[in-house]
């Protein structure tokens, strides 16, 4: 049968947990994968995941995406640093600007994550790292047991991310910087014994080990870790070019149980599509994303059995 030219058979767009599990899977479908790698996965900002299956005493971000890339280049994936800019479809085939040049694929992923609404804070990235101020309590929670905890939000999703942190510590502070009428579950705070710090984001400071912030007496209450509640925006533009249907709630992109996105052919795994943000996700996903596109290919080829 016969088929488009293509450059690759498959192009992942990100090069994170999500990406990499994918291209480890095609490159041991023996297929022909390029990744481009637009640097900077939100996974390196882990200081040590201690959820991450089977690392019991933990890992770092970092360490994490090292193996990935480590195993996914053992399997013949090609990784490129670089940014997609543009990603039609056309002829059968998707066409990527990568690096100056036009990469055509047959099938394209896209893992191209979040992007976390850091609290405007001096030196909240040197932060993150520190684990002075935390993205993900699914994440670390656990970590956070009986501290003293303070929540930076702007709206109700502050008062949910408290309510969940509860489950770690009876010492909870939400800090809201929004707008008073943005805040309309302070019931639920009272009820759950969180307390409530309503206050301008620059009242907030990042000191040596901890963070402080203004209370309305005037005087600064200490915290020993505070969690970021802003959100995350998701990196779907090029998604949205191409016609794929996102998500009217969030932004994040649609599929189907298999990880295909609205149009044939195009896929998507990982933070994009769903707001747990979970590394375990991420690399679920892509597990079944790869699969299915291995199999879409084969069919196309005609290597398949075709049912009586």
């Amino acid at each position: 049968m016969s088929q488009p030219t293509a450059d690759v058979d498959v192009l992942i767009v990100g090069a994170g947990p999500a990406g990499l599990t994918a291209a480890t899977y095609l490159g041991r479908f023996r297929r022909n994968v390029l990744v481009a790698d637009g640097g900077q996965p939100r996974a390196g900002w882990i200081p040590v995941s201690h959820n991450m299956p089977g690392f019991p005493a933990g890992i770092t971000g970092d360490a994490i995406l090292a193996r990935m890339r480590e195993q996914t280049l053992e399997y013949g994936a090609a990784v490129e640093a670089g940014r997609v800019e543009v990603l039609t479809q056309a002829d059968g085939l998707f066409h990527a600007t990568l690096n100056g040049r036009t990469v055509t694929a047959r099938a394209v992923l896209m893992a191209t994550g979040v992007v976390d609404n850091h609290p405007d804070l001096p030196g909240v990235e040197q932060a993150i790292e520190r684990a002075l101020v935390r993205i993900c309590p699914i994440c670390d929670g656990f970590e956070a047991s009986d501290q003293r905890i303070a929540v930076i939000g702007d709206s109700d999703m502050g008062v949910r991310e408290a309510a969940f942190l509860r489950g770690y510590s009876d010492r909870v502070t939400l800090i809201h910087t929004g707008a008073p009428d943005a805040l309309t579950e302070r019931a639920a705070l009272e009820r759950l014994g969180i307390a409530l710090v309503e206050t301008a984001i620059e009242n907030v400071r990042l000191e040596g080990d901890r963070v402080t912030a203004l209370c309305w007496n005037g005087q600064y209450s200490a915290f020993d870790t505070v969690y970021s509640a802003l959100g995350t925006v998701a990196n779907a533009e090029l998604l949205s070019a191409v016609g794929a249907r996102l998500c009217a709630e969030d932004g994040r992109v649609e599929t189907d149980l298999h990880q295909r996105t609205s149009i044939p052919g195009l896929y998507a795994a990982g933070d994009v599509v769903r707001g747990l943000n979970q590394i375990a996700v991420a690399t679920a996903e892509a597990a079944v994303a790869a699969t299915d596109i291995h199999n879409a290919l084969r069919r196309a080829e005609g290597r398949t059995v075709q049912a009586v």
